[in-house]
């Protein structure tokens, strides 16, 4: 007679990977005395049919498990991170490169996630294989567990795409360079690489092949006081004498002073960029310096002077201005990071000494005394104080820290002393990874950004080529005079160059990011930046999220003459040696009551019902609706208020003597502070429909829909149900996100368009897995992400627009010939700083900034058809 079991296919490195449990089906399907072996739908369990008198369990299941690991041993499967990814096509274009490797099995690249996930077979191919294949599309991948090294390099003179292309077309070409990040603002480019392979000098001689300086970070020397600046210095010098210039052909026209004086101020206004032109033409790139020396030298041959002069002291003046006000922007992120003292004062035998952060153990206690700041992260010990917690958490409010409570590195103590035990080395705090997290987000590309550049790729080679042909066609084709079309030419070229274009996204999305950081709103870059501004639809999970996640006591029903205490007294007692959290909310309600419980016992837990024990020679039992119907004590009207708490979304847990029912609690998880007005704020942002997706009963999770004001409650779904929900939402909304605590509700979070994690602080899972990171456990910052999103969304497009605009303006006032060099100089100086300024915009104090919650008093009102959501039907 053939008996069945069930077969967990468990074979960690395939994960959910179907195919391996075919494999493994298929090689029980041919051992003696198996009939049949069948996988169930989602292949994490095989059902196999065996003979046990040919095959006895234990075999069986000493075959399959040597048949897994020789499975796993076989086909491996890994996820590759993905640099410079940055279009589905391009994921496409990868996908078919890797999978006609020979032994590559599949192949899936996430865009969104910027990885590939590969299945092969490890007896003929490896990693590095796959990741030669990636390289040959185009992009890199980071192969997991691989050696590597980083190292944060300045370059001086990194100041546009044009000298970005430069040094990542050089990197491309070392062996080792595994991957590179390039902040264009902070001028920094972060390189992981290969120690075997590879060394630091050797790619800071690369970079300085392209004829560049760079300088390791720890090396970097402190910016040049403006006094001091060559680029300032000389700037002024042009403008002194292109002015005296100016003054002479009034007064004494084309004397030899004027003409010396243009051609000191062309010196001294034009030396920076022809040194920038002449390394660009080294390394046969063109550039915007390149276009504007050929420009200024253009207006020289055909005796212009005066304009190439002028053309050259505002180029000076323009990259000078745009270099103090990014440097601006710069500063507003460096002070976002400059809030961790350097040193800490340590314990160590008896004695307090002041050494550097880097030298602090893990478990030693550090003294903090007031106003000073919180070297680094632990647990206070002993003392007591009020903590600023704004440069973690965005918190106004001081937070109170007593004997337990943990501490962020570059909070601000106040008038307490604390003995605060180290939980986390300098490197990995909560600050560290939050610095980590932001200059990581300055250096990706926001989707507006990818699409300028290459709208600038192309823009730029097609005006040089309408130069060229107005310069050489009417001459020849007309027999016109040649100096006047070379001259519109030459205007052209200046038009030619993006830079306000380029910097328009990036400036916008930087600044936004550190207000938001410093806001403790943890953005991941500008792609889910513009995400949350073009947020259609929102889903949120249920507990921990809406709710506190802790359950309470919320009301206590006594009967038969006794009184809510005794009641409490009596189901504490009971409960004090459980270990299930609806007790733990009992025994808590008793000492918020200061309800004193006596001391029970022959205590037993009855599995999924309750438990029982004896008090003073009486047994009582406290339990749900169930254990009362089994204990008989059950009666309508007991039933009428089980069912009265449970429509409120409470659990009822029922107290008896074993002949009646003395009382019911009601216990329930309470809603967040805020969060209904949260929700109401963003459906005034246009933001539909709220959903919440939990997985409790139906009338619980109607319960807290109604109190939220939510317009769909979707319950009773295990993870992959909240997957397609997700899924369903973005079928029909387009932008949808989903808000978590960033752990349990990982899949859901990583289908939505954009992730939202509450309650980072303290919790690196979330910090990894979530697109947004709420730091402040506090939902009131979501509508605040919101409101960030949609205003840099604004100040981008403004910003583009702008830049669009004036280009065409004077390519074709170039064109018909009514603009001049100078004229185009200065249009291209003031866009670029209309749109640095405008992005900056997004700075502005935190006392007057939109990131700071200021909600409607007026609770949401649900928009739920069926009504099971309103507002006005909640019956609590």
């Amino acid at each position: 007679m053939n008996h069945s079991f069930d077969l967990p296919v468990l074979m960690p490195d395939a994960g959910d990977c179907t195919a391996c449990a075919e494999r493994l089906r298929s090689r029980l399907g041919v051992v003696d005395g198996i009939a049949a072996a069948e996988l169930d739908q989602a292949g994490r369990r095989l059902t196999v049919t065996y003979d046990p008198a040919v095959v006895p369990l234990s075999v069986l299941e000493d075959h399959a498990r040597e048949s897994g690991l020789a499975l796993q041993q076989q086909f491996r499967h890994a996820t590759l991170r993905l640099e410079g990814l940055d279009c589905p096509e391009c994921a496409g274009a990868v996908e078919h490169g890797v999978t006609h490797i020979p032994g590559v099995l599949s192949a899936s690249v996430s865009f969104a996630a910027g990885s590939l996930y590969v299945e092969y077979d490890a007896g003929t191919t490896d990693l590095s294989r796959v990741a030669e294949a990636v390289g040959r599309t185009g992009y890199r991948a980071v192969v997991p567990g691989a050696s590597s090294n980083v190292v944060v390099v300045r370059v001086a003179e990194m100041d546009c795409q044009d000298e970005v292309k430069a040094i990542e077309g050089r990197l491309r070409s070392l062996p080792g360079v595994a991957s590179w990040q390039v902040n264009l603002l902070e001028r920094t480019l972060r390189v992981q690489f290969d120690p075997a392979t590879l060394q630091t000098d050797a790619i800071l001689a690369a970079v300085r092949d392209l004829g560049m300086t760079p300088e390791l970070t720890e090396r970097a020397v402190e910016a040049v006081a403006w006094r001091r600046d060559p680029v300032f210095l000389s700037t002024v010098v042009s403008g002194i004498c292109l002015g005296a210039a100016m003054i002479m052909d009034w007064t004494a026209p084309d004397s030899v002073l004027e003409h010396a004086l243009h051609g000191l101020a062309l010196g001294a206004g034009g030396w920076m960029a022809a040194k920038k032109a002449l390394r660009a033409v080294m390394a046969r790139r063109l550039d915007m310096n390149v276009l504007m020396t050929i420009a200024v030298l253009g207006a020289i041959a055909i005796g212009q002077w005066d304009e190439a002069a002028t053309v050259a002291f505002l180029f000076a003046l323009a990259q000078l201005l745009e270099t103090y006000s990014l440097e601006r922007a710069r500063q507003a992120v460096r002070r976002l990071l400059a809030v961790v003292p350097p040193e800490a004062t340590v314990r160590r035998d008896g004695q307090d000494v002041r050494v550097s952060v880097a030298e602090v153990a893990l478990g030693e206690t550090i003294v903090v005394r007031p106003g000073e700041r919180v070297p680094l992260d632990g647990i206070v010990r002993a003392g007591g104080s009020a903590l600023n917690q704004a440069p973690i958490t965005g918190e106004s409010m001081p937070v109170e820290k007593v004997p337990g409570s943990q501490v962020f590195a570059g909070s601000i103590n106040g008038e307490g002393a604390l003995d605060v035990e180290v939980t986390h080395r300098a490197q990995e705090t909560m600050l560290a990874r939050i610095i980590a997290l932001v200059e990581q987000a300055q250096a990706q590309k926001a989707p507006t950004q990818t699409f300028v550049e290459r709208f600038a790729a192309i823009y730029t080679p097609a005006v040089i080529a309408g130069a060229v042909l107005i310069a050489t066609l009417p001459p020849l084709l007309l027999a016109e005079a040649a100096w006047p079309w070379v001259y519109r030419a030459l205007v052209l070229l200046v038009i030619s160059c993006p830079c306000a274009l380029v910097i328009s996204t990036p400036v916008a999305v930087v600044c936004a990011l550190a207000r938001a950081a410093r806001a403790g709103i943890l953005i991941k870059g500008g792609r889910f930046l513009e995400s949350l501004g073009g947020l259609k639809a929102l889903a949120l999970d249920k507990t921990g999220t809406l709710t506190r996640g802790r359950p309470v006591v919320v009301e206590v029903r006594p009967f038969h003459g006794l009184d809510a205490r005794e009641v409490l007294r009596l189901a504490a007692s009971v409960e004090a040696r459980s270990e299930h959290p609806l007790a733990a909310a009992i025994l808590h309600a008793a000492r918020e009551r200061t309800v004193a419980w006596a001391k029970a016992s022959d205590f037993r837990a009855v599995t999924g019902r309750g438990a029982y024990a004896q008090i003073d020679g009486v047994t009582y039992h406290v339990g749900s609706h169930r254990y009362m119907e089994a204990l008989g004590v059950c009666n309508g009207a007991l039933e009428a208020v089980l069912d009265e708490l449970e429509n409120r979304g409470e659990t009822a847990v029922a107290l008896s003597d074993g002949s009646r029912v003395l009382g019911v609690l009601g216990v329930a998880d309470q809603l967040r502070e805020g969060a209904s007005e949260s929700l109401g704020a963003l459906r005034r942002l246009g933001v539909g429909p709220l959903v919440i997706l939990s997985g409790d009963t139906q009338r619980t999770a109607e319960a807290i829909g109604r109190q939220a004001g939510a317009d769909e409650v979707r319950a009773q779904l295990l993870p992959e149900d909240k997957v397609k929900a997700i899924q369903d939402l973005v079928r029909r909304h387009g932008s949808v996100g989903m808000v978590g605590d960033g752990i349990n509700d990982a899949p859901a979070l990583a289908t939505a368009t954009v992730g939202i994690a509450m309650g980072a602080a303290g919790t690196d899972a979330a910090v990894e897995t979530a697109d947004v990171a709420l730091v402040r456990d506090d939902l009131r910052q979501l509508p605040a992400a919101v409101r960030l999103g949609r205003e840099t969304l604004r100040i981008i497009r403004t910003n583009i627009a702008l830049s669009l605009a004036t280009k065409a303006a004077f390519v074709t006032l170039a064109v018909l010939g009514h603009a001049t060099l100078w004229m185009a100089v200065a249009a291209d100086m003031g866009t670029s700083l209309a749109v640095i300024l405008n992005g900056m915009r997004l700075l502005r104090d935190p006392s007057r900034s939109h990131l700071e919650p200021h909600l409607d008093p007026r609770p949401a009102q649900s928009s739920c058809a069926s009504g099971c959501c309103s507002a006005e039907g909640s019956t609590r």
